[in-house]
């Protein structure tokens, strides 16, 4: 009989669904599901009903797979104690979620915020195989970030390094979530593109087939979709979005000075609607010694669900750091 094969869980938690599924060491998910987050559960509840769906998942693989470790990608995890703190969009407070999975699996886990949980993804399944410094942006409903040095994730001294999004484009600018005004992802997001879509209505007479779209019902889709047409305002909202985002990104080359910059996330599907500005704006606002020397690149996570792996990529790079001590 054929050795088993390894597997590890990745769990993306979003505010509206909650993705699992089992991925092998070279990053190809062997079995998927979902379940409804119910985001004003308790934790705990979301555990409970989490533990039922990864069994009756592991049923359909147990003659093939051994099961070894479970990674998780949460908004405002903290890698160092296993919490997730105040999550916006979860009515969760402060919980400890590793203790909570610990009653249902005694094996190795971990977690961190999804943004992070990308960038370990690209750097064991993806784009940034081989590379030892990036940043990885995570364009969606806000702005994540995930920065990697010399081959290590970024958590700083408190676990919560690497929030670009939340770095101050305008201190008078639009309103964000954490309360303070200018953040970068109000304009460099999937939201932040229909607001600046709505500011271009209003500040201009073009003719544009976004102005039949009700706020509500604008998505960044439907703005790229304008833009292949040849929209004005939908092409106007795109450089304005890249211009905002490159100057920023310019600013975080200068801190790490990393190989490549990875954009990842539904805007990133935008492709070189959203590329060409960015590049352009970001070697034009570069520091001279860097000009030239970034790659602007798209996630190349591709196997499966992206954010189930990037959670997956999590534990496979905390069970190799411990083989790693082992062997010396």
């Amino acid at each position: 009989m054929p050795n088993k094969i390894d597997v590890t869980l990745g769990i993306d938690i979003g505010g509206t669904n909650t993705v699992f599924g089992f991925v092998d060491r070279q990053g190809n998910c062997v079995a998927e599901s979902s379940i409804p987050t119910n985001p004003y559960e308790a934790a705990e509840s979301l555990f409970a009903r989490l533990h039922l769906e990864i069994i009756e998942l592991k049923k359909k693989i147990t003659d093939n797979y051994n099961f070894i470790g479970i990674g998780i990608g949460a908004p405002n995890a903290n890698y160092y104690k296993g919490t997730v703190e105040l999550p916006p969009n979860l009515n969760w407070g402060y919980v400890n979620v590793l203790e909570i999975v610990q009653k249902y699996f005694d094996i190795p886990s971990a977690i961190t915020n999804d943004a992070n949980a990308a960038a370990i993804g690209e750097m064991k399944f993806g784009a940034a195989k081989g590379m030892k410094d990036f940043i990885v942006i995570t364009l969606g409903t806000g702005l994540g970030s995930g920065i990697v040095s010399n081959g290590e994730l970024i958590y700083g001294a408190d676990g919560f390094a690497g929030e670009i999004g939340h770095t101050i484009f305008d201190p008078n600018g639009r309103q964000c979530g954490c309360g303070r005004k200018g953040c970068l992802e109000t304009y460099a997001s999937a939201s932040g593109i229909r607001r600046t879509v709505y500011e271009l209505l209003c500040d201009s007479n073009d003719e544009s087939e976004l102005r039949k779209i009700s706020f509500a019902d604008l998505t960044a889709k439907t703005i790229s979709e304008a833009a292949l047409k040849g929209d004005k305002i939908a092409l106007h909202a795109f450089d304005y979005t890249g211009k905002i985002l490159g100057i920023k990104l310019a600013d975080a080359v200068a801190h790490t000075s990393p190989e490549a910059i990875i954009l990842f996330g539904g805007l990133a599907a935008s492709g070189k609607l959203i590329f060409e500005p960015t590049q352009k704006y970001m070697e034009e606002y570069m520091l001279n010694i860097f000009k030239n020397k970034v790659k602007l690149i798209p996630s190349a996570l591709t196997n499966g669900n992206s954010a189930v792996l990037g959670a997956s990529a999590l534990i496979w790079n905390e069970i190799d750091k411990q083989h790693e001590l082992i062997a010396r």
